[in-house]
């Protein structure tokens, strides 16, 4: 496939093959969004490449690492640094993103310079000097002023392929070096047990009350598990892996657990998108679907909506949720993080729809946050399935048909009511 280069706002774009975005180069929307994502990436990322004087980058880790996926079992792995000191702990913390505007989050991310070093995953078992540093800087309690000597000034080329979510300028990492860490003591304490499994050790750190994206971050540098036996993990894998670790610990008690006793509706608008929710009294069951809106990023060429989706029974899954990936988990650890606050548990179905103003895809981090606040809010109470469905459609654009022809847990929920009809309120007879 062919390639070209495009100059937008001073950073070079790197696009493979035909892309509108040669045509509008942000000034006629040609994708359909109500403004340029790739001018607000160059926007964000030219600004703090203009604060890169040199390849010497000094500033406050928030603290961040991240680890690639290219090329495992050898992959590129480091800190994650801004140009400037200070308390820089929302740069990394997505708990606190919720209610924050795409500019002010494209900022967080593109302000952390990424330096990065070549390294097999399974060093994490007995790492060097670097690796030992990027381990502890992961288990710190917050920002660690440091000193990351590149080998070159940070690349300003962004490549474009699926308008990919934001990160920050990246180069290779000569020397690292940090000033004291204080680490958390929660975390430390899981790091020195060498006997104890990872998933164990997750599990541990998310009831003594570590934010999950902090449990992610120590997981995805290989601090967790049996000594023998610890890796790096990329942090795309390593987000989805906790989340799913933690949730299913949760429905274990959640099964044991009576049922609601009403319908409810929820509803929540963040970034460009519309979140609703259905719980229902019934045994556990989940089902997330997306609705992507034409002139979005998966759907930028659609004249309609496309959906997407996953569910899972009261047994839970035995595969991976392969056609909506992290987002289903991410969404499903909120929900039973919700069941688990009230000691109950229910059918949970979840829709989202994703509208044109979402420009950008800031990642599995705004399904978690969203759907925890989603959930935290007030609801609708109602005594028939019928009711609450439709009092759930009219918060939605997609037509109602249309969500009932991709949800399982809609078409079950509606044909159980349908023939509870038929049954004496006393008793389990049929009535002839």
């Amino acid at each position: 496939m062919s390639s070209a280069m495009l100059e937008v706002s001073g950073v070079r774009l790197v696009t493979h093959g035909r892309s509108p975005c040669l045509s509008c180069r942000g000034g006629r929307m040609l994708c359909g969004r109500s403004y340029c994502p790739i001018l607000s990436k160059a926007e964000a990322l030219i600004k703090h490449l203009r604060e890169v004087k040199s390849i010497r980058v000094e500033g406050s880790s928030p603290p961040g690492i991240f680890v690639g996926r290219m090329g495992y079992p050898k992959v590129y792995a480091g800190p994650m640094t801004p140009p400037f000191r200070g308390d820089t702990s929302i740069l990394d913390a997505p708990e606190r993103w919720v209610g924050k505007s795409f500019q002010e989050i494209i900022d967080y991310r593109y302000s952390l310079i990424r330096g990065k070093r070549l390294m097999a995953v399974d060093g994490a078992a007995d790492p060097d000097e670097f690796l030992s540093t990027l381990q502890e800087l992961s288990m710190a309690s917050g920002p660690v002023d440091s000193e990351a000597l590149l080998k070159r000034r940070p690349s300003n080329i962004i490549v474009l392929s699926e308008f990919s979510q934001p990160f920050g300028p990246s180069a290779p990492l000569k020397d690292y070096r940090v000033e004291s860490i204080k680490t958390d003591h929660r975390i430390e304490e899981a790091f020195y047990d060498g006997d104890l499994p990872a998933s164990k050790a997750v599990i541990s750190l998310y009831r003594e009350g570590v934010p999950v994206t902090s449990v992610q971050r120590c997981f995805s540098a290989g601090v967790l598990g049996i000594r023998s036996k610890r890796r790096l993990v990329p942090t795309r894998w390593a987000i989805t892996a906790v989340d799913d670790i933690v949730s299913k610990a949760m429905l274990i008690g959640i099964r044991d657990y009576p049922l609601i006793n009403e319908f409810r509706t929820y509803s929540f608008k963040h970034l460009g998108n519309m979140f609703a929710a259905l719980l229902y009294p019934s045994r556990w069951e989940f089902e997330w679907i997306e609705a992507w809106f034409p002139g979005t990023t998966w759907n930028v060429d659609g004249w309609r909506p496309e959906l997407i989706g996953d569910h899972e029974g009261f047994k839970g899954r035995s595969e991976y949720a392969h056609e909506i990936g992290g987002c289903y988990y991410a969404a499903r650890l909120a929900a039973v993080e919700a069941l688990e606050r009230e000691k109950r548990q229910a059918g949970v179905l979840i829709l989202r729809e994703i509208y044109p103003d979402y420009v950008l895809p800031v990642g599995v981090w705004n399904v978690r946050e969203s759907v925890r606040r989603l959930l935290d809010t007030g609801y609708e109470r109602f005594d028939r399935a019928e009711d609450a469905v439709k009092a759930l459609m009219n918060r939605l654009k997609v037509p109602y048909r249309t969500w009932l022809s991709k949800s399982k847990l809609l078409q079950g929920l509606l044909v159980q009511e349908r023939l509870e009809s038929f049954f004496p309120k006393s008793g389990g007879q049929w009535i002839t």
